[in-house]
């Protein structure tokens, strides 16, 4: 008995000291998880943030481009990026190499991956109305860059005035040579540009035309599709034959189609001796210019057009108003709030105070030297 009770002694005071040892477990356990001790208060202080403070998710800007052929769209997408890029935004770029199905596509695309907003270089401008249309159901916002979106609510238009680009570029010649034969070359007849500058050039050349000083030959109804120079080299051609050679001026649309007329002008030794514009200022055409075979372009400085559409991006994407949209313009269903900017008339005389000096392209591109 004596043994038996000393044998259940032992049990009784080992079952004690673990049910003591348990008890203090339980005790720094939820002694640890009490919200109000100093430790705990520090430990949720290193690991969460209040949401007020949470970091905003980065602004994701879609760019889709209608081509990169031309060369001056490659500068506006590199100067678009590193803007964007030092506001804080991503940029994701889709070229559609031309076709306005694809553009639309890769729109699409970019609205799934949930961008913020949208800027928009339209191959067609009234296509693209579809673009806008399915961003704003995602209540995406969408910016008509350089081209404006027609039948559609974009929600700003940023160009230059290119209107007044077709009127610098008939009345530049038109002081050089106030009398003569004209003809006009536009661009591609689905881009709303080539239409306004049509309508600057006309402007320009209303007077003229009226008084008999000047005559459009074929009709002045010339366009090359696409903006290819190819398609403009065949069209001075045919013009060139139809008027056995009796053009003194050519306003081409941009520098691109003035380089197809150049072309067409060299294969019947006139090029030097017939007037041509241009527009963009792009190297190839710096360079006719300084040569004396392409009279004059329109620099655009695209610098200044690709800066302000990717602060407008971001500023649009948190929600704030544009101030510099101070001006509308109506692409047959709203007036869309615009910046338009001022293009300017370069020649040989300034081209080295207007291209060169704005770090566009540097003299020794331009002169080869």
């Amino acid at each position: 008995m004596i043994q038996c009770s000393t044998f259940y002694s032992k049990i009784c005071v080992k079952a004690l000291f673990f049910f003591c040892l348990l008890v203090v477990g339980l005790v720094g356990l939820f002694g640890c998880a009490d919200p109000n001790t100093p430790k705990q208060r520090g430990t949720a202080d290193s690991t969460s943030k209040p949401s007020s403070e949470a970091v905003d998710p980065k602004i994701k800007i879609g760019l889709s481009m209608d081509s990169l052929r031309v060369e001056r769209w490659q500068k506006d997408r590199d100067i678009f990026i590193a803007e964007a890029e030092k506001l804080g935004a991503e940029v994701i770029v889709q070229s559609a190499d031309g076709d306005e199905r694809r553009q639309n596509e890769q729109a699409e695309n970019m609205i799934t991956q949930g961008v913020n907003v949208l800027v928009v270089i339209p191959k067609d401008s009234v296509a693209a109305a579809q673009i806008v249309q399915a961003a704003h159901s995602e209540r995406i916002k969408v910016i008509a860059y350089d081209r404006l979106i027609r039948e559609s609510s974009p929600d700003l238009y940023i160009s230059f005035d290119n209107e007044k680009v077709g009127y610098l570029q008939a009345e530049y010649l038109l002081r050089q040579k106030p009398k003569g034969n004209y003809f006009l070359l536009g661009g591609a007849p689905t881009d709303n540009n080539a239409q306004l500058l049509r309508k600057g050039q006309m402007r320009a050349l209303k007077t003229a035309l009226d008084s008999g000083d000047i005559r459009l030959v074929a009709d002045g109804q010339h366009w090359a599709v696409n903006w290819d120079p190819r398609d403009a080299l065949k069209k001075a051609e045919q013009v060139l034959t139809q008027t056995n050679n009796q053009i003194d001026a050519v306003v081409a649309s941009n520098d691109g189609t003035a380089g197809g007329v150049i072309q067409a002008l060299e294969g019947q030794n006139l090029a030097g001796s017939v007037l041509v514009s241009g527009q963009d200022a792009e190297i190839a055409a710096c360079q006719r210019i300084v040569k004396g075979t392409q009279t004059m372009t329109v620099y655009k400085p695209i610098h200044l057009i690709a800066t302000k559409a990717a602060q407008a991006a971001v500023a649009l994407a948190k929600g704030e108003t544009i101030a510099e949209a101070t001006q509308t313009v109506n692409n047959g269903k709203i007036d869309v709030p615009s910046i338009l900017l001022t293009p300017i008339q370069v020649d040989k005389a300034n081209l080295d105070g207007v291209v060169i000096k704005d770090g566009f392209h540097t003299r020794e591109a331009i002169y080869q030297e």
